[in-house]
């Protein structure tokens, strides 16, 4: 998902020469906002003047500051927290704009290729998203006996939708996105995923999806949460809650039914910020929860997503091949059967902290990733 903000902007003026020739004349300008989205970051090499740096506030939305010089952009900057940056080697912005829930932005960048970022976050780049939307879709359509129906909460950019319209046996993908502006963005810019959004399976809804589930009559197989990381006023944090889980997902879940979300970083020193929490969420809502992680280049840390059932994951691995064999359309760039057992597998750190976890994702309690939506 897409997000660009810049509510200050200073203007650096050119260098005069006695200020060139200064010893102390080599420098790098950088944002000192709370969250990062896109920004011009130039900087000056010993002998070279700066003539426009752009500063960040924290919030997110374009505000209404002019934005000379921003196709002069060349790094694109992640705010990980207070003292940890990172950066991005930019091609050209290709697009930015924002909606009325988030920020959007579409990026080509020198090592990556085309990048989403949505609120200041990466969210998917070309080279490396298989990996992301491989292990959020297929395990839980592959530990499901016959999956027909799957409702995706999220997913706007449509790559979820693509990857389980894989499965031979999907008859009818609900695809729920409560941003009209993404979904329209993607299915412009982000044309791999076309056949998805073509597909007569696919039934696309513009709505919140609590708001959604629940008006449904209808019952599914599988239930994806392909949603924005929990942040401080964005759109999504009140679809991590126990209340959410337990009112709503679990009530529309079909007997042996699985639902799987994306669970943010999991991480050695990343994995407390959400993840754990999630997996403690779930633990007490389904009798089943199972966490596998994956390393995303892209997003230079590892990723964590999370099933939860009351019917248990059973599959070793060469029943797991065997059923990509039998139910999978075309070939898995990431997946087999030992990568998918040996994702559920975490370090001592990690799995101590699952283990030690007591905080309950609650609306009025929330753990939030560090930034802040456009809300």
């Amino acid at each position: 998902m897409f997000h660009l903000s810049v509510s200050h902007y200073i203007y650096i003026r050119p260098l005069s020469l006695s200020e060139l020739i200064h010893p102390c004349c080599t420098l790098l300008f950088y944002s000192v906002h709370r969250t990062v989205t896109l920004q011009p970051l130039l900087i000056a090499k010993m002998g070279e003047a700066v003539d426009d740096v752009y500063v960040t506030n924290g919030s997110n939305g374009w505000a209404n500051h002019p934005m000379n010089g921003l196709e002069k952009c060349e790094w694109f900057e992640e705010e990980v927290d207070e003292n940890l940056k990172l950066c991005y080697a930019l091609n050209s912005v290709l697009h930015r704009g924002s909606s009325s829930y988030q920020d959007i932005a579409l990026l080509d960048t020198k090592h990556f290729g085309k990048a989403l970022v949505i609120d200041g976050k990466m969210q998917s780049t070309e080279m490396d998203e298989f990996i992301y939307h491989e292990c959020l879709i297929h395990p839980a359509l592959l530990f499901h006996p016959n999956p027909k129906t799957v409702f995706i909460m999220g997913g706007g950019e449509g790559s979820a939708a693509r990857e389980v319209l894989k499965h031979k046996s999907i008859q009818c993908v609900v695809m729920c996105d409560i941003d009209q502006e993404v979904v329209d963005f993607c299915r412009r810019y982000l044309t791999a995923n076309y056949n998805a959004f073509a597909s007569d399976k696919l039934c696309l809804v513009i709505n919140d999806a609590k708001a959604e589930l629940e008006k449904r009559q209808e019952k599914y197989d599988v239930i994806i949460g392909d949603l924005s990381d929990p942040v401080e006023g964005g759109p999504c944090y009140q679809l991590y809650t126990k209340s959410f889980y337990e009112n709503v997902v679990k009530s529309k879940l079909n007997y042996r039914g699985i639902f799987v979300t994306q669970a943010g970083p999991a991480g050695v020193f990343t994995h407390k910020e959400v993840f754990t929490s999630i997996h403690n969420t779930l633990k007490q809502v389904f009798k089943y929860v199972k966490a596998y992680t994956a390393h995303i280049p892209s997003f230079v840390d590892t990723w964590g997503w999370i099933m939860a059932s009351d019917h248990p994951f059973s599959l070793n691995a060469e029943e797991i091949d065997q059923r990509i064999t039998d139910r999978i359309k075309g070939e898995l760039l990431y997946l087999n059967g030992d990568s998918l057992i040996s994702s559920t597998t975490m370090n001592k750190a990690v799995q101590e902290s699952l283990a030690k976890e007591t905080h309950v994702y609650t609306e009025d309690n929330a753990r939030f990733i560090y930034g802040h939506g456009i809300g």
